[in-house]
């Protein structure tokens, strides 16, 4: 294990998968990581998207989920949101390969600190006549360009502690036979060569078909590839390795049910007999590939092991409704899901989420298809939160501004997160200021009542990369506040962004006059970053995302708030965050220090136990 002192060799572990996308490839690449981490070893992450995109930002939260973005701006994959809160740790935007950012990615001008090479993207090169006239091909210099991206930033340190780390897990995105994937696995193929034996561990996820039909449950079962020997293989199915199976079997519930069950005994024996795959002991067989065996120590997973028990035995629900526009893919509001777990679980209650299609309660749908409109009021109504996320577009935003109108007038608790921000302060300024025309320029640009409006350094022409990203430091401008309290009564806190429109400065002291009170702003005090109703049980709105920073055991403070207030704990959460004689308490929260201790088993939980009940 590396401790911070000189070079040494880099253990890498590959995730692909099979037959379809959406096995639950992240999802395996995270829980290996926790398992290696668990045996004493740093781990760090990459996600290889064969894409031709250059990052996930202009992409459709219906088609890929949500984009997850990191402190440094980064807009990437899902994925890396499982492994910052599986790993605990804070990766980098170039921790997510893409084959655009692999062709061409001008302006990120990537430097390692371990190699001082500029990572320059193929095209670049070409151009610059860095090949020296030489014919650009796909082999070897586009497998070239992929195999040095990935193993100078594995060298990069994301825990927080010096020195590279042990090992870095790869998921290759897509499924092996995929056009796009091509290049990529030609290129892993020859980066086993690269690093050498004992330094490449090949993890492969397939989908067992069972017919549910005959009362059996469809199951996935992963083989875990150890490389011995490299040769050619044919079809463009397979990668580039003769390989041995070893281990493992894991089971997956794709039927109704929410409960996962393993895999029958006679199940697993027919899967080991025909796959040659001796069953369980994962972390053995990868520690044995890595030659990792005399150095790892046996897998301490009480805490995790805990965190399933604990929220197995939750029982007494809250129920918190996501009004959104994204509601007929969880996928889409992913962080936001598990930022509500981490608070449910921490303070003892069972999530439930509604999901709300903001356009089903607005007076449209009414007279178009009463039924839905009924049916989305009545899951409304019947919550004990409401949560407002963030979106593009104008679809759905008049049914987002009556739930947080309901949530007002009702004295609901309510968070509004970046657009829900937005929203809550363009429905104050409708129904409490009587601004009739009140919007943002987004949806109306001619409105005579702007209360959001684009942001000066922005760009209406390109949209990739070109919105305000990555983490950035809001200032609370007073300390007797629900937000400022339940961040520990710290004078500022660093959350991630994504954003091009924001609340019109010109209108904050009406708004304030009114009764709104901005509690947090940014550090030039002209962009406000956190809106809040002094005489509300619980009215919150940031315009940044604090979902991105909640991790199991340590939950975002404003979830936490609000599956608080939604079940009647808020009083006696802000009281153990008073300041003592007029000094201001350490945080204990995940943004700015240590985990909380509201709850010594929390839990990232089980997503089917705890989440997504759609009643």
């Amino acid at each position: 294990m590396n401790k911070g002192g000189g070079m040494k060799k880099m253990k890498y572990v590959l995730v692909t998968g099979g037959v379809v996308s959406g096995l639950g490839k992240g999802v395996t690449a995270s829980s290996i990581g926790v398992l290696l981490k668990a045996c004493g070893l740093r781990v760090t992450s990459i996600k290889i998207d064969p894409y031709l995109n250059t990052d996930a930002g202009t992409m459709s939260p219906f088609e890929h989920g949500e984009v997850y973005v990191l402190d440094d701006g980064g807009e990437v994959d899902l994925d890396l949101g499982n492994y910052e809160r599986f790993l605990d740790i804070k990766l980098t935007r170039d921790n997510n390969i893409t084959t655009g950012k692999i062709y061409q990615a001008s302006g990120l001008n990537f430097t390692c600190p371990v190699f001082p090479v500029e990572l320059q993207a193929v095209i670049d090169k070409e151009r610059r006549g860095d090949y020296l006239g030489k014919t650009v091909q796909v082999v070897p210099h586009i497998t070239d360009a992929i195999q040095e991206w990935i193993e100078r930033v594995a060298m990069i340190p994301v825990d927080g502690q010096p020195g590279p780390a042990d090992v870095c897990v790869i998921e290759l995105g897509g499924t092996i036979g995929d056009i796009e994937s091509m290049p990529f696995t030609e290129a892993l193929g020859q980066f086993s060569y690269r690093v050498g034996a004992g330094n490449f561990c090949l993890i492969h996820v397939s989908l067992v078909p069972v017919l549910s039909a005959v009362g059996e449950q469809p199951v996935y079962l992963l083989f875990v590839e150890i490389k011995t020997n490299s040769a050619q293989c044919s079809g463009a199915e397979k990668l580039r390795f003769d390989t041995k199976y070893l281990s493992l079997s894991q089971h997956f519930d794709y039927g109704l049910e929410s409960v996962l069950q393993a895999l029958e005994e006679n199940v697993k024996q027919k899967l080991s007999q025909f796959c040659h795959v001796p069953d369980q002991k994962a972390h053995e067989a990868i520690l044995g590939a890595l030659n990792l065996l005399g150095v790892a120590r046996e897998p301490n997973l009480k805490e995790w092991t805990s965190r399933a028990e604990s929220c197995d035995m939750l029982l007494e629900p809250v129920r918190i409704a996501i009004v959104g526009k994204y509601t007929g893919l969880s996928d889409s509001y992913l962080s936001l899901l598990k930022a509500l777990l981490h608070a449910s679980v921490s303070l003892r209650k069972k999530l439930v989420v509604d999901w709300v299609p903001a356009s089903d309660i607005e007076d449209e749908t009414a007279k178009e298809n009463p039924d839905a409109y009924k049916a989305a009021w009545k899951l409304l109504k019947g919550a004990d939160g409401v949560l407002v996320p963030g979106g593009f577009g104008d679809r759905g935003v008049e049914g987002k501004i009556l739930a947080a109108k309901y949530a007002r007038e009702n004295r609901i608790p309510f968070l509004g997160i970046c657009l829900g921000m937005q929203i809550a302060v363009i429905e104050f300024s409708r129904s409490i200021l009587g601004l009739q025309d009140a919007n943002s320029t987004e949806f109306d640009p001619d409105t005579k009542s702007p209360c959001v409006i684009f942001m000066p350094e922005g760009s209406k022409t390109h949209f990739g990369g070109t919105m305000r990203l990555g983490s950035r430091r809001t200032y609370f401008q007073v300390m007797d506040c629900k937000s400022a309290k339940l961040y520990g009564n710290r004078g500022f806190v660093d959350e991630r962004h994504r954003h091009r429109y924001e609340v019109n400065p010109d209108m904050v002291s009406s708004l304030e006059d009114a009764g709104l009170s901005f509690t947090g702003k940014d550090e030039t005090g002209q962009r406000m970053e956190i809106v809040e109703l002094p005489n509300h049980p619980y009215y919150i709105g940031t315009q940044f995302h604090p979902e991105f920073k909640s991790r199991p055991g340590k939950p975002s403070a404003l979830f936490l708030g609000l599956i608080a207030a939604a079940c009647g704990q808020l009083d006696s959460l802000l009281h153990a965050h008073k300041i003592p004689n007029g000094m201001a308490k350490k945080v204990s929260l995940y943004q700015n220090g240590n985990a909380t201790k509201f709850a010594k088993i929390p839990a990232d939980g089980i997503y089917s136990n705890c989440n997504g009940v759609h009643a």
